[in-house]
């Protein structure tokens, strides 16, 4: 019966995975991983980010470089230690970014959040009229900022209160007070 080829990258992995070197004394022993090897991952990666600025593989070039560093601090590290603190590093850093550090963060809340600006109240800076937008100033900022571009179904002065009556997309409805 005839066993049909692995695929080169399954055969290429298991030929990484599985390299022995003959020691002087005949004896095998698996190659060891050295520091620099994960100084040159760690870099690598984060190079390859400046070609795809997709802010992922940076994490996997810190995780490289952590491990480096703790191949430094213990030396007798294993290979198999190595690559699994590297994946969970990695990994960690990753989900870290995305789900604390990155919250919220390049989103547009008008139109999500209407709920918290409706009602609120504000001074008109810039007149309005039903063809022509102006802008409002709130006290406090409102779904992160203290000014906005409005309208309005009637012509209200500058320096009149005005109350939020809905949100148009990036824009907010006003009416007086």
């Amino acid at each position: 019966m005839d066993v049909a080829p692995e695929p080169f990258c399954v055969d290429f992995l298991n030929r990484s995975l599985t390299i022995v070197a003959q020691s002087a004394k005949g004896a095998t022993a698996l190659i060891e991983i050295l520091w620099w090897y994960w100084a040159v991952v760690g870099f690598g990666f984060i190079l390859a980010e400046l070609l795809l600025p997709a802010f992922v593989l940076v994490w996997f070039g810190l995780g490289g470089l952590l491990v480096m560093l703790a191949v430094l601090l213990v030396p007798g590290m294993g290979t198999a230690a190595q690559v699994l603190l590297w994946t969970i590093l990695s990994v960690l850093m990753v989900v870290l970014w995305f789900k604390v550090f990155k919250r919220g963060q390049h989103k547009v809340l008008v139109g999500r959040a209407s709920a918290q600006i409706v009602g609120e109240v504000g001074m008109l800076t810039e007149a309005v009229a039903p063809f022509k937008n102006g802008t409002v100033r709130f006290q406090r900022p409102v779904l992160g900022s203290d000014r906005w571009e409005c309208i309005a179904d009637e012509a209200i002065e500058v320096g009149s209160r005005v109350k939020v009556l809905r949100v148009d997309g990036s824009l907010i409805t006003v009416g007086r007070v």
